[in-house]
């Protein structure tokens, strides 16, 4: 991924001057292109009386350096001897100039100021030392968005250690960088900003340091004061609302998720605070709702993000058209079930004719841009229409409206109906951060049996016994660490009456319990399901099983859709959105507010919070939102966030959220003799790659970290690191502000490990559970989102009978010797009873000599 330094769109013409950058095609968003700028300055020596006479004897040059200031500064040996400094600013616009700008710049109308300070005090009078703020021009000899800068200051003048930036335009301003070249030193002082400039009064001026690093006890005097007031400028007054253009990191709960003025039905509680703990998120300060004063109004148009925050124009772009071409993908689905969400697909078939067959974009195919999107698909039809293949044109429009095949099912379309699959996924799938081993049996409920019921599982020990055939006892089994379970029991327990309350959904607790074999792969044995005790009817659970017989087998299918929905909703809500995106939010906001941006932390950590505040206020906008996509597809409904809620107060704790401490806590690794970390389960891709991660990521901050703190008494003593560690504990995770887990920063290996578990969270947590999504919930029969009927042994009767018909509508049949029971056929309704001659093909039985016939 490109870092935050570098131009992310190059679309002006490859002309020069002043003519092609203001005439620019770029949309808003885009950076315009850099090259490199060689700005060779001699030491260019220049008495002040010649200074004098000849005033701005070069374009840019400062009239004169204040007499008084110049006179402190000069010793007996270089009196009356000036240096030049060079400054050259790449810089973009946020559109394009209007006639009367370009006219009025290239009269010499100047609207961009530089200031730049140096590093030291004036010996002679202790007060900053600077130059006079003064114009920088358009260089019209590149068409780059070029600036030069030129300034002659006294040759004892130290080292520059920070630029204030003035921008008087009528827009607001992206300065890439500054290069600058000081006529006593070899090389270039770079300033790395990245960072837009408003053109609001008061608010226009920006500092930027140099790309050297500081910690507060070390940093220069001639510009501590600029590093607290930038600092200052971020912090805010915690009043008003913000502007889109401001860059103010604040703090509030999340109370804009809901939208009582607009119906009753969408007001959301209030989560962060006592009875729904949160992190925070980034304050926006918008009015309050009239009919709950606690919600915040919804935003009519974009949601307040501080600016650099925003995605770039390439970022935007790529967001845009992903959502645009998937939207068009899901055109024919949506005019399927218009008006009634509860209609069904008809077989497997149908749903894989939403999918086109072999075709599926490679990355680099992938378009960032809509208009080029279309064009491209535009320019093919030509092309094709040109040729004469009418059909072909057809074929490509087609595409346009299916999905992607996800790879999986490229490759093995009854992959997701097989155990095999099933608990391969829960090693190496889209969620592998929930199995843990189980410890001791029997499993047993954490919560109150007089509200809920029992809480010991149906999975007894017998059950087991028989389901691995009689290889091991229970107990033995435990004690050999080769029981697993997926446990979403006690979380979903108190919220399965709620739930089935809502319109065309419903949800049980689940266990979900693996066997390790010998080879080292899993297989599940049992899944139980329980509906809770209500006032009007008793406990219900419910054990499921791999069977032999055909009912047996169905049923045991619908467990595993119900187990899957869970587990796909635990990955969204929890492992995902809440320990990656909302769980980091609070990082982002404490190191602008606390860390100067010269600060090494600050910069370490920096790279790996891009664009996670915009697109954590983009679902609030619409994806966590009361009745936005999580709410209208996951079984939970309206109740999805109270669930994330939930789960961060009773299991979210960050000394347990790097790598190896998570492993540990779900005994899926452990601690060797010799300290080393061992996996219980050899072949657990999650662990065995992400452990590579972790350890380059940990090695790399050991580095920089003792590179920067020579001892523990800098680290205890770095007022700006403390301060953002106790920020992140008491605002942006203040529900749990007095755990006694949180780590304290007195040293080198603890510093270390809470920047490992950021970073790591940051970029490799969330890569393991980001991307895999399409892959392997792009087909939904292999990762459902909602479950929307009971499993029909919970009422019986006419629940059963409909079942059991539905059942025999449509088979597959098994062949082993002579004997030939009927199978139901998962694959479509195509499929009819065996005829012969009809070819086969093997289904997931087929080691032991099945065989399938279509």
């Amino acid at each position: 991924m490109l870092t935050a330094t570098q131009p992310l769109g190059a679309v002006l013409s490859p002309s020069h001057g002043l003519s092609s950058f203001c005439s620019s095609t770029a949309s808003p968003g885009q950076w315009a292109p850099r090259r490199a700028v060689s700005s060779k300055v001699s030491r260019t020596r220049v008495s002040l009386s010649e200074a004098s006479v000849n005033g701005q004897a070069a374009v840019g040059t400062v009239a004169n350096v204040d007499q008084e200031q110049a006179a402190g500064l000069l010793t007996r040996h270089d009196k009356d001897e000036l240096v030049m400094l060079k400054a050259t600013v790449t810089l973009r616009l946020n559109e394009e100039w209007s006639t009367t700008e370009k006219v009025a710049d290239m009269v010499g109308q100047p609207w961009l100021f530089l200031e730049f300070f140096s590093s030291e005090l004036n010996p002679q009078t202790d007060k900053e030392m600077k130059t006079q703020q003064h114009v920088a021009w358009y260089s019209r000899m590149d068409g780059n968005g070029s600036f030069v800068y030129e300034a002659s200051v006294p040759s004892s003048f130290a080292d520059v250690g920070a630029v204030v930036v003035e921008n008087r335009f009528s827009s607001e301003v992206f300065v890439s960088d500054i290069e600058l070249r000081h006529g006593r030193e070899p090389s270039a002082v770079t300033f790395n900003c990245s960072s837009w400039v408003t053109c609001h009064a008061g608010f226009n001026e920006r500092i930027f340091f140099p790309l050297k690093s500081y910690l507060p006890s070390q940093t220069p005097k001639g510009v501590a004061r600029l590093r607290e007031t930038d600092l200052k400028a971020k912090r805010g007054d915690g009043r008003g609302e913000r502007m889109l253009w401001q860059r103010i990191y604040d703090y509030d709960v999340y109370n804009d998720l809901g939208d009582p003025d607009k119906s009753p039905a969408l007001r959301r509680p209030v989560l962060g605070g006592e009875e729904h703990p949160y992190p925070r998120r980034c304050r926006t300060g918008r009015p309050r709702c009239k009919a709950d004063p606690s919600s915040e109004t919804r935003a009519s148009g974009e949601i307040y993000v501080p600016r650099n925050e925003e995605f770039t124009a390439r970022k935007a772009g790529a967001f845009l058209t992903k959502k645009v071409t998937s939207t068009l993908s899901a055109f024919t689905t949506a005019q399927a079930v218009a008006g009634d969400r509860r209609r069904s697909f008809p077989s497997l078939a149908a749903i894989d004719a939403l999918y086109e067959d072999g075709y599926k974009n490679k990355p680099g195919q992938q378009p960032d841009n809509l208009e080029r999107y279309f064009t491209d698909l535009l320019q093919r039809q030509v092309e094709l229409l040109l040729k004469g293949e009418k059909e072909e044109v057809k074929e490509d429009i087609r595409k346009v409206f299916k999905f992607q095949t996800p790879e999986i099912h490229q490759k093995d379309k009854l992959a997701w109906f097989r155990d095999e699959e099933f608990a391969r996924e829960t090693l190496a799938g889209m969620n592998p951060l929930s199995i843990r081993l189980v410890t001791e049996l029997p499993i047993v409920s954490k919560l109150d049996e007089q509200t809920y019921g029992p809480g010991d599982s149906l999975i007894t020990k017998e059950l087991i016994e028989k389901q691995i055939n009689g290889v091991m006892t229970a107990d033995e089994a435990v004690q050999k660490k080769k029981l697993f379970i997926l446990d979403y029991y006690d979380m979903l327990l108190p919220y399965v009456h709620a739930v089935r309350e809502l319109e065309d959904t419903t949800l049980y607790a689940s266990r979900t319990l693996f066997f390790l074999e010998e080879e080292g792969t899993l297989r599940p044995v049992a899944i139980e399901l329980t509906r809770p005790k209500s006032p009007n009817l008793p406990q219900w659970p419910q054990v499921f099983t791999p069977g032999s017989s055909v009912t047996d087998s169905w049923l045991w299918q619908l467990a595993k859709a119900h187990v899957l929905a869970q587990d796909t909703g635990y990955q969204q809500l929890v492992s995902h959105w809440l320990r990656t995106h909302c769980c980091v939010e609070p990082y982002v906001i404490a190191a602008n507010r606390q860390l100067s941006q010269m600060h090494p932390v600050y910069r370490l950590l920096h790279p790996h919070f891009r664009f996670t505040m915009e697109i954590n206020a983009q679902a609030r906008a619409s994806l966590i939102s009361a009745d936005g996509i999580i709410e209208s597809t996951f079984s939970p409904g309206k109740y999805c966030m109270l669930l994330s809620s939930a789960v961060y107060d009773t299991f979210w704790r960050f000394d347990k959220e790097a790598l190896p401490a998570d492993l540990i806590r779900r005994g899926m690794a452990f601690r060797g003799a010799d300290g080393e970390l061992e996996l219980t389960i050899k072949d657990y891709p999650y662990a065995n790659d992400g452990l590579l991660v972790w350890d380059a990521i940990k090695e790399w901050v050991s580095a920089y970290v003792n590179h920067y703190y020579a001892t523990a008494s800098d680290i205890a003593g770095d007022v700006e690191l403390q301060a953002f560690w106790t920020e992140v504990r008491t605002k942006g995770h203040a529900d749990k502000r007095d755990e006694p887990w949180w780590p304290v920063l007195d040293g080198h290996e603890s510093l270390v490990q809470v920047l490992s578990t950021i970073i790591w969270v940051a970029s490799g947590h969330h890569a393991a559970v980001n991307f895999p999504q399409y892959p392997y919930a792009g087909y939904f029969p292999n990762r459902p989102t909602t479950a929307r009927r009971n499993v029909p042994t919970e009422a019986g009767g006419e629940d059963m009978r409909a079942f059991l018909e539905t059942r025999s509508r449509c088979s597959w049949t098994r062949t082993r010797r002579s004997t030939r029971p009927r199978w139901p056929c998962p694959c479509s309704t195509s499929c009819r009873r065996t005829r012969p001659g009809r070819s086969t093909s093997a289904c997931s039985r087929s080691r032991r000599g099945w065989r399938m016939r279509r």
